[in-house]
């Protein structure tokens, strides 16, 4: 099977508006979370917003998609080029406000609907691109909290099978709304202070907005060109529960089977695996059971960090953050922390500060609502 590595990452976050700026700021056990009242009709609320009010998200995902091509050094148009940018909320914002001024009488309905194919929820892949000049396959997939690494597993894929080079692959979300943050208070979901991944005391999870976008190529085509190469993609494993809407399958058989789906394809074992970088919502319920099943499956030693109590929880595109910050804890053999974590509820090895380690293979994990499951191995490329 043709081997897939990334040449290119692009990434926005609460942290910082650049891959580099993120990662410093990450490593230096810094969060982007602040409180923010972007609604004056909502309370203050902790939030991991990129500036001081709410992103656009058109505008986000032509930034990191600019920024993964000029990293991995490509100039448009990429004629023979695949695009799979995904969003777990799309456009809902604009949605929202379109529908506040025209009920409120602002504007003429004719007038606030004359753009409305672009908000469509697969424009944002559509205008990525026309961004890149990209004329192959477009996929724009929705599939909650595990729609980044969803996206660059489909996009792995497109490569694998011959069908295509080279993919522009991520996801960007901008779900800082006011639907938004009331239906995850009415779940009981939100923070009320910030956001702390398995700690003993973690009150919910704490919204974010931020994106990340990844140049992945047949590896062939990357030496080729002598592009840099940040790591290989071993191998994915993507499941669902069929359980419930939002609560996860107690048991965690489908995370289970993604794992083991995911470690089969990539033939790895569970000892082989240096780095977890989890899920790690800081919600009750999620953290309780992720905790379950890395105790049961992989050995103690393993080292483990969840990095939403630096950038909050950016729904659909927290995976592709992960990616990025996977990539370059292999690349810099550094451990990114756990920030927010003062005290651990469960038995796991989990990084609080920065920490070296000569880390070769890694694997990330996004559960998301309704039980969508997604875990990708990376590792050196050889």
């Amino acid at each position: 099977m043709i081997e897939v590595v990334i040449t290119g990452i692009g990434l926005v976050s609460a942290l910082g508006t650049s891959l580099e700026e993120s990662w410093q700021s990450l490593i230096a056990g810094k969060s982007g979370i602040k409180w923010h009242q972007p609604f004056p009709e909502l309370a203050p609320l902790p939030l991991g917003l990129i500036g001081e009010k709410p992103s656009n998200l058109q505008s986000l995902t032509k930034v990191v998609v600019d920024a993964a091509l000029k990293d991995a050094l490509l100039v448009p148009p990429l004629n023979d080029c695949a695009v799979v940018v995904g969003s777990s909320r799309s456009y809902q914002g604009v949605w929202e406000r379109l529908a506040r001024e025209i009920y409120a009488g602002e504007t003429a309905k004719e007038e606030k609907l004359a753009d409305w194919l672009d908000t469509l929820p697969h424009m944002n892949a559509i205008a990525t691109a026309r961004q890149v000049g990209a004329t192959g396959a477009i996929i724009s997939p929705m599939a909650a909290c595990a729609t980044g690494i969803w996206a660059i597993a489909q996009a792995a894929i497109l490569i694998q099978t011959g069908q295509y080079q080279r993919a522009i692959a991520g996801a960007t979300e901008a779900p800082i709304t006011p639907l938004t943050l009331s239906g995850f208070q009415q779940m009981g979901a939100l923070a009320k202070t910030g956001a702390y991944p398995f700690d003993v005391n973690r009150e919910g999870l704490v919204l974010g907005e931020g994106g990340a976008v990844f140049v992945l190529e047949a590896k062939e085509l990357a030496k080729q060109r002598q592009a840099k190469i940040y790591g290989e993609i071993l191998g994915f494993g993507l499941t669902n529960d069929a359980y419930h809407s939002n609560q996860l399958e107690p048991e965690g058989k489908s995370a289970i089977a993604a794992i083991q789906q995911c470690l089969k394809r990539s033939q790895l074992k569970y000892v082989d695996i240096d780095y977890i970088h989890a899920h790690g919502t800081a919600t009750q319920l999620n953290d309780q059971i992720e905790s379950q099943v890395i105790q049961k499956l992989f050995p103690a030693k393993v080292a483990i960090s969840s990095t939403k109590g630096s950038t909050g929880h950016t729904l659909g595109a927290s995976g592709a953050l992960g990616v990025a910050f996977s990539l370059l804890a292999l690349e810099q053999k550094i451990i990114p922390p756990c920030v927010g974590l003062q005290k651990t509820e469960f038995d796991l090895n989990i990084v609080n500060t920065a920490q070296h380690s000569q880390i070769q293979r890694v694997l990330c994990f996004s559960f998301g609502f309704g039980g969508q499951n997604a875990v990708i191995a990376l590792g050196k490329s050889s």
